[in-house]
């Protein structure tokens, strides 16, 4: 696994995934009849934490937290990636599952997030790129860039007890890339950045969460802009024809 942000950061494609929910009956869903009866998986990658369907090979029944190869080599559980899955089509039992499943991927790969923390640099003059995790202050960044100079940071327990009111790195961690997986709201300000997952290809949902937000405004503000609607009224420049004599 590469830190997209320090190895790798192109976009790559998932060799390994972790199920969140597999529905042996498919999905019950009155929009997505095609899907129903037909056995399917949703998964997350340990690599990038992209959202993946998948399906089993048949008489596999796979289980939740069970971690699959989805490759393009042989596989033992999986017969096709049926491809990328939308965060507002995970099931409630996925996401339940999300941030367990989350922890798990960081904690598997815990040097490459102590790396992180060791080699991270500046987003610009006025921001860290530390300052992106949930949990993280100017005064923590900067005793880690400090703390950092002395010695790099070995572990998470290591990063903790040098740096004091820290905080769990790990549910921090975990937060950021849940937050970047949430495609059901727009980002905006810190959270328009992306620094553990893949830049999404498009965002339907921002897309239609920024269109109704300003139609709305502009209703609500009396249509500003628009040319007043003079329809019915009578013309204050031309006589009453009633009053005429």
């Amino acid at each position: 696994m590469d830190n997209p942000n320090i190895d790798n950061p192109n976009p790559k494609k998932e060799e390994y995934v972790i199920i969140l929910d597999y529905l042996k009956f498919g999905y019950v869903n009155p929009e997505r009849p095609t899907a129903h009866g037909k056995p399917i998986a949703q998964a997350i990658g340990v690599d990038k934490f992209t959202l993946i369907e998948v399906t089993p090979k048949e008489g596999v029944d796979l289980d939740i937290h069970d971690k699959v190869y989805i490759g393009s080599g042989k596989r033992d559980k999986v017969n096709r990636v049926k491809g990328l899955l939308d965060f507002e089509n995970l099931t409630a039992t996925s996401r339940i599952e999300l941030e367990y499943a989350i922890k798990e991927i960081i904690l598997a790969h815990e040097d490459i997030y102590v790396k992180f923390f060791n080699e991270i640099d500046s987003l610009n003059i006025k921001m860290h790129k530390l300052e992106l995790i949930p949990g993280i202050g100017k005064k923590h960044t900067q005793m880690i860039l400090e703390e950092r100079k002395k010695e790099p940071f070995k572990s998470f327990e290591d990063l903790k007890e040098r740096v004091p009111l820290l905080g769990e790195p790990v549910d921090m961690l975990a937060k950021r890339v849940r937050l970047e997986l949430d495609t059901t709201t727009v980002k905006r300000g810190k959270n328009k950045y992306y620094m553990f997952t893949q830049v999404p290809s498009r965002h339907p949902a921002n897309k239609r969460k920024k269109y109704g937000k300003g139609r709305g405004r502009g209703r609500k503000q009396g249509n500003r802009g628009k040319k007043p609607n003079n329809r019915g009224k009578k013309p204050q420049n031309k006589p009453n024809s009633e009053n005429k004599e």
